[in-house]
């Protein structure tokens, strides 16, 4: 349970009218099917985190607070992709294999999991780099939106929410992080990310705390 003065953070940052959820690559060839890692799909199940980021986003829309998900989309020829790091070279001969990216844009593997969209949403992809906000026009939607505070859910803890939450705060924006909506993998060291390096740039919190939150806005 939160204590009172996190539960008091989390209503002070909340405000439907300047909240936005993220979810962070929540797509069926990421966290579904024949990922690029089979173990990222096992947490993710383990957990449940796909029943709870659902949860998340409906408490948003029915709160009045906005939902957007950041994709990563690819081409089957992998052009305009950097094979800059490991995980890109992984990436690149999977595709290889494959003959296509498995998430090729317009592809089965880059939809969202099924049962997270809703026509409100907006959809921000990206086709390069690790994080939502580098080079792409995410930052600037959430502005005209009028969003102050982002809550980061999604994968993985380890690379593209970490660098989701450190890109968030560098851009002035105050982050809530329901500890139940994000996963990783090797579990153990996920949640050691999260105690001690996530919790000191963002609010953590649970969904139902953040639910309930958003709860008392509408009574």
């Amino acid at each position: 349970m939160a204590s009172r003065t996190t539960q008091e953070r989390v209503r002070q940052m909340t405000d439907p009218a300047s909240t936005a959820v993220l979810t962070m690559e929540l797509q069926k060839g990421i966290v579904a099917g024949e990922a690029l890692f089979p173990a990222l799909v096992e947490e993710v199940e383990r957990v449940h985190l796909l029943d709870s980021v659902r949860r998340i986003c409906d408490g948003a829309r029915e709160a009045g607070a906005r939902v957007v998900h950041c994709t990563r989309v690819g081409r089957s020829d992998g052009a305009g992709q950097s094979l800059n790091c490991k995980v890109f070279v992984m990436g690149e001969k999977l595709r290889r294999e494959r003959g296509g990216d498995v998430l090729e844009e317009g592809g089965r593997g880059a939809e969202l999991v099924e049962g997270l969209a809703d026509p409100a949403d907006i959809v921000v992809s990206r086709m390069h780099g690790m994080t939502p906000f580098t080079s792409t026009s995410l930052d600037q939607i959430l502005r005209n939106l009028g969003v102050r505070t982002v809550v980061a859910t999604g994968v993985s803890v380890n690379i593209g929410v970490f660098g989701m939450v450190l890109s968030a705060v560098d851009l002035g924006y105050e982050v809530v992080l329901p500890r139940d909506g994000v996963a990783g993998v090797p579990a153990d060291y996920a949640q050691t990310v999260i105690d001690q390096a996530l919790s000191l740039l963002a609010t953590v919190t649970t969904s139902d705390e953040l639910l309930g939150v958003w709860g008392e806005s509408r009574s």
